[in-house]
């Protein structure tokens, strides 16, 4: 019994040696036809594009029939090609001399054109094994010299019990949610009118801001705990402009006449917002698309690796970052050469807690919460370490982020006829302020330090977007790599630690 797909491809059959005869034949009419077994040489045949591409689609079918048909006629074949026997049906004519090995232009798997084209699975599986071991006897002669420097206060102590206002604030910040559907529960019932409407929410977010910071100035706090409390401060003041800047335009839309929609239609549900105010996104609708069910075990997996990851991140700062930063002088009062020492030094151990920060957060923690809230959109983040410029790291890096000030910042700026520039400025202003806040007011520090360093990304953006349409290559992503990871993350962290320490000394 022999079967053959509508392609020709020969599929196994009960009679190896019949298929192999059937193979030849069919061969010998293509190659007849298409002038590819002439007695001519297969040189004469290369400046014809159309010939070659002929070539290659009939040897490479030929030759894909010729090793399936010769797998299946086993041992037959075999003797046959060790014999000399089978007349037409030997496999070795496939691979005569005279076929040409060459056929057309090919690249180096790790030339410049192809290298984006391969898998490096290889490679990265490498890079994890030499990462492993490099850094693994580095642990090792780290603790043979300095032995165990992790502080057995780390995660808690009796000095945490001083922050009891700062978590009584994270609590109370479930009222401005409420007070914000309070506002378009008016709107939508006629009791208040629009522009009443918008100062109430400008109050709302205003108030939800500057009362954690009053808190958290006012008391004398951990570090850790001020942070917590300031990103989630951002977090909630992220949410309540989308809230009410997408009810707005909701508002807007189903009472306009010319509707782009028909059924949009404006409702206000707490149960919407309440699942928003806890979903996995900065950006609000009234509804999500869901996965189907909770994965439990997927969870556990996940949670594990929070756990191990999150201790990983607190045994390198315990044990590297902090004795690095506590042995050194300030980067602007010392030598030069002695400052770039310091960064370079802590370069290496605060990128390894930024990738484990970013793997924690952005990874685990955000789709374990996706997970539990059957949320279904989980582009937490893109490829930003393929990121050919700045602006494309912004884009890819945090995508709720990203989501949310393209949304309510940057094409709101263009409606009103902001130009782009203008409107990329002002979305950078936006992440600066939060960026010192998260990192000012817990420090109690107003250096700007932060603010600068991420308003120092806008020429960045249009440096490496030149550099990028000049060069066409990976230019723009090794100055991120080093200016965001190897020289501007480590450089902050010295210029606080240090003027923070400064700070408690004039205090004292």
């Amino acid at each position: 019994m022999a079967v053959l797909d509508s392609g020709g491809v020969a599929v196994p059959t009960e009679n190896g040696v019949a298929d192999l005869d059937r193979l030849h034949r069919r061969k010998s009419r293509s190659d007849s036809s298409n002038g590819l077994l002439s007695d001519t040489s297969p040189s004469d045949d290369v400046g014809a594009a159309a010939a070659e591409d002929a070539r290659d689609r009939v040897d490479s079918a030929v030759e894909e029939e010729a090793q399936g048909t010769a797998n299946l006629a086993g041992g037959d074949t075999e003797t046959r090609e060790s014999g000399g026997r089978g007349g037409n049906g030997d496999v070795r004519f496939t691979y005569r001399p005279s076929v040409p090995a060459h056929r057309r232009t090919r690249e180096s798997p790790l030339s410049s054109d192809a290298i984006f084209k391969q898998s490096h699975a290889g490679l990265f599986n490498l890079c994890v094994v030499v990462l492993v071991a490099v850094n693994s006897r580095l642990i090792i002669e780290n603790l043979m010299k300095y032995g165990w420097l992790i502080r057995t206060d780390f995660w808690f102590s009796s000095t945490s019990l001083r922050d009891w206002p700062l978590f009584m604030c994270c609590l109370s910040l479930s009222i401005f949610p409420l007070a914000a559907f309070t506002v378009e529960k008016m709107v939508l019932q006629k009791f208040i009118s629009e522009p009443v409407a918008i100062i109430l929410h400008v109050i709302i977010t205003l108030t939800e801001v500057l009362y954690p910071v009053y808190v958290t100035l006012r008391c004398d706090s951990a570090f850790l705990s001020g942070v917590t409390l300031m990103l989630l401060t951002c977090i909630v003041w992220l949410k309540l402009v989308s809230y009410a800047h997408t009810s707005y335009d909701i508002r807007t839309l189903a009472n306009s006449a010319d509707k782009v929609d028909p059924e949009i239609s404006y409702y206000v549900s707490l149960k919407s917002l309440a699942y928003f105010m806890v979903a996995p996104t900065l950006c609000y609708q009234p509804s999500y698309p869901r996965s189907p069910c909770i994965r439990k075990g997927w969870v556990a997996r996940q949670f594990a690796k929070l756990v191990i990851f999150t201790g990983l991140m607190g045994f390198i700062i315990e044990q590297y970052i902090n004795p690095i930063v506590r042995n050194s002088k300030h980067p602007l009062k010392g030598d030069l050469l002695y400052a770039i020492e310091r960064v370079l030094k802590l370069s290496v151990p605060n990128l390894y807690v930024w990738l484990c920060m970013f793997y924690c957060f952005f990874h685990l923690w955000l789709n374990i919460l996706a997970e539990l809230l059957c949320f279904g959109d989980r582009e937490f983040y893109k490829d930003w370490w393929n990121a050919k410029s700045v602006g494309d790291y912004w884009r890819m890096w945090n995508m709720p982020v990203h989501k949310w000030m393209v949304r309510h910042v940057y094409f709101p700026c263009l409606r009103i006829k902001i130009p782009k520039v203008p409107a990329i400025i002002i979305a950078f202003l936006v992440s600066a302020v939060f960026h010192e806040l998260c990192i000012a007011v817990p420090c109690r520090l107003f250096n700007l330090w932060a603010f600068m360093g991420i308003m120092f990304q806008v020429p960045l953006v249009f440096i490496t977007n030149f550099l990028q349409e000049r060069f066409g290559s990976m230019v723009g992503n090794m100055i991120f790599w080093f200016s965001f990871c190897i020289f501007g993350q480590p450089m902050c962290v010295l210029l606080y630690y240090h003027d923070l320490m400064n700070r408690k000394g004039s205090m004292s």
